[in-house]
């Protein structure tokens, strides 16, 4: 069979668009051996020392040796993790600019808030770096046997019992607030600034209960309050014995503290899916697991598409009830 031989100027035109091809191969190639070229910044909405925080320093402190480059942290407090939001959002979309929060400040705050920026379009979701669970305490005077007890006599009594949170629109208090829409109950929300003068009330006999991110964890054990259940799908690795809410009958009042880690909008993918596999092998060494454990927290991760997925379904479920809560920092 006779095959026609192009000619010389079409020649010239595929070898051209070959070694174009060639070109843009190579650049990708360099750009993702290449990267970082200069240190990475993780920006964290809190102050030094919470949980948010430590979770990022034990990242960047992983990070720096299997990245090649300083990985620091930089505390951008303010507005519930808007600030440090809002300041990712403006960053060059390079690579070397991340967030580390937890996903209410995306999955919560922009129907709580007046707010300029909106994440969900603004930043790219990376992977799930962790997780704390939410405990029903109540106060050391209660004689509740258990969590079915406890919500028999709130049912019996309406406004008879008041619950204290770590601030409006936190998620110990939407914990709390799906727990009365779940259950029925009504009980008057006292809101603290910060989880642990919220659990000090219910230790002194002022506040009835609180949902608590794990801070409670050594008072529990020392029999100054006491753990009815588990707000989570799952029993907690700390206190096995004590049951959920779900199992106890009141499924959908489900609600973790999940963190995670975003890029500004336009960040290479290559540089994302490098960064996502970083994040689990982190979350997979041990001494992560031991510091981790220290905050009450568990180095549970989600990859991208994970990560996506729960961000889709807390925002529904929490969009939902702040509306129906009628929930309003402004």
């Amino acid at each position: 069979m006779l095959t026609r031989q192009p000619s010389p100027i079409r020649r010239r035109l595929i070898q051209s668009a070959a070694l174009a091809l060639c070109v843009l191969g190579a650049i990708g190639t360099a750009h993702a051996q290449a990267w970082p070229t200069k240190p990475v910044k993780i920006v964290v909405g809190f102050a030094p020392g919470g949980t948010t925080d430590v979770m990022a320093r034990v990242m960047a402190q992983s990070l720096t040796e299997a990245l090649g480059q300083p990985v620091v942290v930089d505390n951008k407090p303010g507005a519930s993790g808007n600030v440090a939001a809002a300041e990712v959002i403006r960053a060059p979309a390079d690579g070397h600019t991340f967030l580390i929060a937890p996903t209410s400040f995306e999955t919560a705050n922009p129907f709580l808030f007046k707010q300029s920026i909106a994440p969900a379009k603004d930043l790219t979701p990376i992977a799930g770096v962790g997780r704390s669970q939410m405990y029903l305490v109540v106060k050391p005077q209660s004689t509740f046997k258990d969590a079915r007890e406890f919500v028999a006599y709130a049912r019996a009594n309406p406004g008879k019992l008041s619950y204290s949170s770590a601030g409006p629109g936190t998620p110990p208090h939407l914990a709390g607030e799906l727990f009365k829409k779940v259950t029925g109950v009504f009980a008057t929300h006292i809101p603290y600034r910060g989880a642990a003068p919220a659990l000090q009330d219910v230790m002194a006999n002022q506040a009835d209960y609180v949902f608590d991110p794990g801070i409670a964890f050594p008072h529990v054990r020392a029999g100054k309050v006491r753990m009815l259940a588990v707000a989570g799908a799952k029993r907690s690795s700390f206190f096995p014995d004590v049951p959920t809410l779900a199992e106890l009958g009141f499924k959908g009042a489900e609600l973790d503290i999940w963190f995670g880690m975003w890029a500004p909008n336009g960040t290479p993918a290559d540089v994302t899916a490098r960064m996502a596999r970083e994040i689990a092998k982190v979350l997979a060494l041990p001494s992560t697991k031991n510091r981790y454990e220290s905050l009450g927290a568990e180095p549970v991760g989600l990859d991208n598409a994970e990560f996506r997925t729960l961000l889709t379904e807390e925002t529904k479920l929490l969009s939902g009830l702040i509306q129906e809560a009628k929930i309003n920092i402004d």
